[in-house]
């Protein structure tokens, strides 16, 4: 990719409003989800398997450059237009068959055996200002299953640097609309295994808050630290958006619930390096006092999220390890929803549990298994399961090939490919193990093979 700032200050300070004014007006008609986009190829001059061990998985350079504003320089544009804007694009098609059909799952398709375009997106990813550290992660997505445009991920950051203790310091705010989705780890929800799924294949009804409930919904503003690569710190506050707002922008899920004032959101991590390892832990989580259904009359209901996350990579010449863990707890006392009737108790608990490992040979070829688990209060009103329980669990195991993650064809050399075969199999969903539904459904039969294709250019 290629930094849109070029020439002398003039020229600079003009790009810089120009990219700044764009940036905004995008997340303002626009702003699911990639992270591995050719425009930051293009600004860098390095291949995709410089920031990522596999798409969309970053490597510890990924997440400096992250942190560090999106802005780093060095490489350069198409050589017919060298002043190509960080801008790039991605499809996600694939094949979607499941162990028992699902009649009416959708009105586009049938009841099994489904080809479909999961997603087409637009970004903006790369500088804005480059000399102010200001860039940014900004997606928008047409929805090839629900067949709508909505706004997706973004992340518009400013990045500064200083010393604290004798030991280098990045510091900087971020402005986006999806809590953890700043975050520069794959073990928190927002990058979190899988990162692409079936746009039609059924999936468990219950999901904590953090845990993309409220993801293109809420707008968010929050100040990080970077200390001596391997010390970080954020904290937050997000607000829902208007219900005119959410439909404007396309939120499927526009006008469900709102926040009464600022829902808080922390961070902390550490990360030590060695040689071609890193190891993070960390805490994560939120808070929000929430209007059910956006209904002010009943007081609101308090639901706390904590998380704990760790990650591990090996990062070599040849081989990619990477290990990522996840636990969310959710306390949630429902004042409001169990006096209007939403909720069975009053008071609810969710427990969400992810792991992942993975491998992958000269970040071309590899292999992703997972398990997860999601326990919780039952609660009939709430899930709508036979027997009101939440609890689904099963594993995902996944091949994938990427032939262009050290380097695209001569034609367009920043081009990314990913294929991949992926199975999920459940032991529970939705409460039970058969019958969960009342209507004699298996758990197994939402067992979902999903073959997928995906290119950003």
């Amino acid at each position: 990719m290629s930094s849109i700032i070029y020439g002398g200050q003039r020229r600079a300070w003009v790009s810089g409003v120009i990219g700044l004014s764009l940036a905004v007006l995008a997340m303002a008609v626009m702003s699911g989800s990639a992270q591995a986009i050719p425009s930051y190829a293009r600004q860098t001059g390095f291949p995709c398997a410089q920031c990522h061990s596999a798409l969309p998985e970053l490597t510890p350079f990924g997440r400096e450059f992250k942190l560090n504003g999106y802005v780093q320089g060095g490489g350069q544009g198409p050589a017919w237009a060298p002043w190509f804007p960080p801008v790039a694009g991605m499809i996600q098609a694939g094949f979607t068959h499941t162990q028992a059909d699902m009649p009416g799952a959708n009105q586009w398709f049938g009841p099994n055996n489904n080809f479909e375009l999961d997603q087409m997106s637009l970004f903006y990813g790369g500088a804005i200002w480059s000399q102010q550290g200001i860039g940014a992660f900004i997606q928008g997505t047409f929805d090839g299953v629900a067949r709508q445009f909505t706004w997706d991920n973004a992340d518009v950051r400013w990045a500064g640097q200083g010393s604290l203790f004798g030991s280098d310091l990045t510091f900087g705010a971020t402005l986006n609309n999806n809590p953890t989705v700043q975050d520069p780890w794959n073990s928190t929800p927002a990058w979190g295994y899988p990162f692409f799924t079936s746009g039609i294949a059924p999936s468990p009804v219950a999901a904590t808050i953090i845990d993309g409930t409220y993801g293109e919904q809420v707008l968010g503003l929050g100040g990080y630290a970077w200390w001596n690569h391997m010390v970080y710190a954020e904290i937050a506050g997000y607000r829902t958006l208007s219900t005119n707002t959410e439909r404007t922008l396309g939120v499927p899920s526009a006008g469900t619930n709102s926040f009464s004032g600022l829902a808080p959101y922390w961070r902390l991590a550490i990360e030590p390096s060695w040689g071609n390892n890193s190891w993070e832990f960390g805490t994560f989580g939120m808070y929000a006092s929430v209007y059910p259904q956006r209904i002010t009359t009943n007081g609101t209901d308090d639901i706390t999220d904590i998380g704990l996350d760790s990650q591990y990579q090996f990062n070599g010449e040849r081989d990619s390890v990477g290990v990522q863990a996840m636990y969310i707890h959710e306390y949630a006392d429902y004042h409001a929803s169990h006096a209007l009737g939403f909720t069975s108790n009053a008071h609810d608990t969710l427990d969400t549990f992810r792991i992942k490992a993975s491998y992958f040979y000269e970040h071309t070829y590899g292999v992703n298994v997972a398990w997860f688990n999601i326990n919780g209060t039952s609660d009939a009103t709430l899930y709508g399961t036979n027997n009101g329980s939440p609890n689904s669990d099963g594993w995902i195991f996944e091949v994938n090939y990427l032939p262009f993650s050290n380097g695209g064809p001569e034609f367009w050399p920043w081009l990314n490919f990913r294929v991949g075969l992926q199975y999920t199999l459940y032991n529970h969903f939705n409460g039970g193990t058969v019958n969960y539904d009342g209507a004699g459904s298996k758990a197994s039969g939402n067992n979902t093979l999903y073959l997928y294709v995906l290119t950003a250019f």
